[in-house]
């Protein structure tokens, strides 16, 4: 019989919940908002996640990590988040690079890269986005030509987070070699000070600790041991890969909606304009506890999905789902702490602007809503392709 997932929350998740928010929220949201402004990352507190053993958590045992699972980071990423602390490194290091290097790293990429996954020390950050290729990876103009035994990669890669915070990057390329098909999708680990590698700071406007950055890769020459796995299984390792994300990232989506409704509930409870509490009104009551609804709800899906991931079945459709949810309930939730706030809302003292930026960012990263409904169309309704 297969295994069943019980919704009963585990007193060690429980526990795990209370030890990460009572670590994030010795920094807390004000700390976020002023890194994000000065979109400078948040290293004291990814240094105390790291400390505690919780940066990763999902990492094997035997390269010190936690040896738990994707369940466990969701319920790091969440309560960071609910302390108004997101940290989107999370879903790329501990959750796509960790989750795939552990599952198809030969053991030297392993020794090598896992240990400062688990201890925070050596990130890896994830590189598959390019500029004419966006959701479609078969359009993907990286390349990897193989020469003698190792490898030389050349192509741009953009929207990158992170890599001024990394020790690796981990590469979607399509690979060359005699007798190979066209298109064979290749997964390559770069030292992110690798010779022939050029990063660009790519600005945005979204108020992020994190920044974004376009590469370029100049006939860098890599070894044959940068072929992650040692093979060319890179299909099934980027989708390893992107489950894990897109669960970890509806993790964060469902703790800045919790954050948001928190900080909007208590204000409303308090602030008097005329004879009682805004919160007595359903036109502030109303958003407030839909937008608690549509959270909880996020918050089972992306459970579910996790858990699926984490015993070997099927997470797709859960993940994306999950994915979606949270992304909407976040974009509502501090929208609606926003309205709830009047000026304040926008007011650099009360922080919420900048979470309203990465929820934004959420709905489109790191797949946008338009290509989950079209998975949900094609595989779960069976509705024909629509692209």
């Amino acid at each position: 019989m297969a295994a069943a997932q019980d919704l009963a929350e585990s007193a060690e998740h429980a526990e795990l919940r209370a030890t990460v928010s009572r670590i994030a929220g010795k920094f807390g949201g004000s700390y976020y908002a002023a890194r994000a402004q000065a979109r400078q990352s948040c290293d004291e507190l990814w240094q105390a996640l790291a400390e505690a053993g919780f940066v990763g958590v999902n990492i094997p045992v035997e390269y010190g990590g936690g040896g738990a699972g994707v369940t466990e980071l969701a319920i790091v990423c969440e309560e960071t988040a609910a302390q108004g602390c997101p940290l989107l490194l999370l879903l790329v290091s501990s959750a796509i690079s960790g989750e795939v290097l552990a599952r198809y790293g030969t053991a030297g990429q392993k020794s090598r890269w896992l240990p400062g996954i688990a201890d925070g020390t050596g990130k890896v950050v994830f590189a598959i986005t390019e500029p004419d290729a966006g959701s479609n990876t078969h359009r993907l103009a990286t390349t990897a030509r193989q020469d003698g035994e190792g490898w030389v990669l050349t192509g741009t890669k953009y929207y990158i987070s992170g890599v001024d915070e990394a020790a690796a990057i981990l590469v979607a390329a399509k690979a060359e070699a005699p007798g190979l098909a066209p298109g064979q999708l290749a997964l390559f680990l770069l030292p992110a000070d690798a010779p022939g590698l050029t990063a660009r700071h790519l600005p945005v406007d979204a108020m992020l600790p994190e920044r974004q950055f376009t590469l370029h890769f100049d006939d860098i020459r890599l070894g044959p041991d940068a072929l992650v796995g040692g093979d060319l299984g890179g299909l099934a390792q980027v989708f390893h890969g992107l489950n894990p994300e897109r669960i970890t990232a509806a993790a964060v989506s469902v703790g800045i909606a919790r954050y948001a409704l928190n900080r909007a509930a208590a204000y409303a409870r308090t602030r008097t304009v005329w004879d009682a509490p805004i919160g007595s009104h359903q036109g502030v009551a109303h958003p407030l506890a839909r937008a608690k609804i549509e959270t909880e709800l996020a918050a089972l899906m992306t459970a579910k999905a996790a858990w699926q991931h984490d015993h070997g079945q099927p997470a797709g459709e859960a993940a994306n789902i999950a994915k979606y949810a949270a992304a909407e309930a976040a974009i509502a939730a501090v929208d609606q702490a926003i309205q709830t706030h009047g000026g304040n809302g926008l007011s650099s003292e009360f922080g919420l602007v900048p979470l309203w930026g990465l929820a934004r960012l959420l709905r489109i990263a790191p797949v946008n809503r338009e290509m989950v409904l079209n998975y949900v169309a094609q595989h779960s309704l069976g509705l024909p392709r629509s692209y």
